[in-house]
């Protein structure tokens, strides 16, 4: 099917199914399941497989679109398809969108473009995330990692100054330590940028920011948005026979096979058995599991076609947790080693 500009119309009943959620102490809300381009909006998937995402998503609710400056393959492909998609079919919504994007790994040739916090590699990323997206501001803006090697006043600084610059209208830092976490929202704080909210992996399988990270956010008033919360595929009836070929994981993309053991596909297994007995897919589950602390304003799905996303969103239709259900699931959802971002949140 061809598209052609303006084709699109956002459907009336949009804001019907979905819940929203307000992050942290802040006057936004977000929609309580989001969507992430991190995979599947690259240059190796056909641009109107995207489009037919992106314009289901607003359909049902999803107002918020998460990237970052290296998505795609190639890097920055992520941002540049999604800025012809918008181009064409969103611009008119713009005020109804929350759209975030994020800087802190490598991206570019010599000193100044590999990543990290440093005030020139952050607005400079900033200015090339826009200028790729064909939008004059984001909403919010990460520092996408800690990085030990450069002071955190100047990377909070440089968000600082993206929000001061009306380039992003609010900050947020994503894979930061509870410890690093607190000192970033203090020195934001001091130069009067409140933090809004932070982004840590979180599911099932990865439950570090229970330990202190929540309760920090909680105390803070700072909202938490949760990236891979299906634990990049584990959490799918993908595995659950084994490894198939057009899988993450046979292709060796952010899932190692190494992370399949028998004993963890013994969890994932049981914790299917918990989803059926009520009535969900595994990973409707694990996304209501994900979002039962109401500290966890949303959570950050990826989807790889229009079904999947569907699936995902019918976690809304089951939120609600009896303390038994928790307790099964509570023997299962076990440490699996899929903190893949462990060495910017420990530090």
């Amino acid at each position: 099917m061809t598209y052609h500009v303006d084709d699109y119309q956002a459907a009336p009943t949009r804001y019907d199914s979905m819940t929203y959620r307000r992050c942290g102490a802040s006057g936004l809300d977000l929609p309580a399941i989001s969507l992430g381009l991190w995979h599947n909006f690259g240059d190796d998937v056909p641009i109107e497989r995207q489009r037919a995402i992106l314009r289901r998503a607003f359909d049902l609710g999803v107002t918020h679109f998460d990237l970052a400056n290296n998505y795609g393959p190639p890097y920055g492909s992520a941002e540049r398809n999604f800025g012809t998609i918008f181009a064409q079919d969103f611009t008119r919504y713009r005020d109804e969108l929350i759209l975030s994007t994020k800087a802190g790994y490598d991206m570019w040739p010599g000193p100044y473009g590999q990543g990290g916090g440093s005030r020139k590699y952050v607005l400079a990323s900033l200015d090339q995330s826009l200028a790729r997206m064909g939008v004059d501001y984001v909403d919010i803006f990460y520092s996408h990692r800690f990085d030990e090697t450069t002071p955190l006043e100047e990377t909070m600084g440089a968000l600082d100054t993206a929000v001061r610059s009306g380039k992003a209208l609010y900050a947020g830092i994503s894979s930061y330590s509870p410890q690093r976490t607190r000192e970033a929202i203090e020195i934001l704080g001091e130069l009067g940028t409140p933090m809004l909210i932070h982004q840590p992996s979180y599911s099932m399988l990865n439950r570090w920011i229970e330990e202190d990270l929540l309760d920090t956010l909680g105390e803070e008033g700072v909202g938490a948005i949760a990236f891979s919360p299906l634990a990049q595929g584990m959490l799918t009836d993908k595995y659950l026979g084994g490894i198939p070929e057009d899988s993450r994981a046979a292709q060796g993309k952010s899932l190692s096979p190494d992370l399949l053991t028998e004993a963890s596909l013994r969890h994932v297994r049981a914790l299917n058995d918990i989803a059926q007995s009520r009535g969900q897919s595994l990973a409707q589950l694990a996304l209501a599991w994900a979002l039962r602390d109401d500290r966890v304003t949303s959570v950050l799905i990826g989807a790889s076609s229009v079904a999947q996303l569907e699936d995902s969103l019918g976690a809304l239709d089951g939120l609600g947790f009896s303390q038994d259900e928790l307790d099964r699931i509570d023997e299962h959802a076990v440490e699996a080693g899929i903190n893949l971002w462990k060495s910017s949140s420990s530090v």
